[in-house]
């Protein structure tokens, strides 16, 4: 009876994730979709002509579309990066073997891979000797700190944080910073159309007469109620993840940290950032990290991260 139960229970999962997969490029389509009717009611219904009324309501109408568009571009940019971006897989052959005369993790041969592997196999899950790495039955191999496997995708990904439908890709140590900064410029963008469609959504139970033909004014009601939807809700979510990253920690982590009082990669908010957003400010805003950051920063990569010296040999 359990038997069933688990198999009648995993094969609706196995369901549930192919359903995920195959959402792909018509989550993409809704997003965009949901910009260009943003970009119809802001631009030409309402500010667009506005530009031609003079006077101050031209100055305040063009303040709103040079402002409008350039949030719109870093949110797409942003978008796309996370999009497109690898979130980070396990390299072929990798171990935890550190070279010191080199100064970076040295691949195992074949015959020391297979004979660490065979080894790792007939332990329990999680039982490396190491608390730090652990061992994925389902990839067959081994995992690297913060590294957990993404059922949707079908393999690991370095310092997952979560499978977001939104973006039809995970987000993991290599576009996390470009997840984030998409929440940030879409909050920013939800809210200055939620704020300029203001006056136009109050007209609509005033006894005002507004102009416009009925698919405008339709359009414009249904941007403003969407933005504002949009606006409250990736609030809520951007303030999650900003909790998170100060705590260097991911969604993942932070439920599977529950009943750990101290996390060993919480370095302190400063260093947490910096693991995520770089060192270089002038990159901080942008979907893009520094070559100096790059190199000097393992983190970065996913793979290597420091932990506090009094919690070194804590277990996750």
């Amino acid at each position: 009876m359990h038997r069933s139960a688990g198999v009648a229970m995993a094969w609706n999962v196995f369901r549930f994730c192919t359903a995920l997969r195959g959402l792909g490029s018509i989550m993409i389509l809704l997003v965009l979709a949901i910009v260009g009717v943003t970009y119809y009611a802001v631009v030409l219904c309402n500010y667009g002509p506005a530009l031609l009324l003079g006077g101050g309501t031209t100055l305040a109408a063009l303040a709103v579309l040079l402002l409008f568009h350039f949030l719109l571009a870093m949110l797409l940019w942003s978008y796309f990066s996370v999009v497109f971006t690898n979130p980070g897989s396990v390299p072929p052959n990798w171990n935890l073997d550190f070279d010191e005369e080199r100064g970076e993790t040295a691949p195992l041969s074949s015959s020391e891979y297979n004979s660490q592997t065979n080894s790792q196999q007939s332990m329990a899950v999680g039982d490396t000797g190491n608390p730090r790495v652990r061992y994925c039955r389902k990839c067959n191999q081994l995992k690297p700190p913060r590294c957990h496997h993404c059922s949707v995708c079908g393999r690991c990904i370095l310092k997952m944080d979560h499978h977001c439908v939104w973006v039809v890709n995970c987000v993991g140590a290599l576009n996390y910073k470009y997840f984030l900064l998409f929440l940030f410029y879409t909050f920013l963008e939800t809210t200055l159309v939620t704020l300029s469609l203001l006056p136009h959504f109050i007209a609509f139970f005033s006894d005002v007469d507004i102009p416009g033909t009925p698919a405008a004014l339709a359009t414009t009601f249904l941007t403003f109620v969407l933005n504002l939807a949009f606006s409250l809700s990736v609030l809520g979510f951007m303030i999650m993840h900003v909790s998170l990253v100060s705590a260097n920690t991911t969604t993942i982590e932070a439920y599977e940290k529950k009943t750990s009082p101290r996390w060993m990669y919480d370095l302190g908010r400063k260093k947490n950032f910096a693991q995520v957003f770089g060192n270089d400010k002038k990159y901080w805003f942008i979907p893009a990290y520094s070559e100096e950051d790059l190199r000097r920063m393992p983190a970065l990569q996913g793979l290597d991260y420091p932990v506090r010296s009094d919690l070194d040999g804590q277990e996750l």
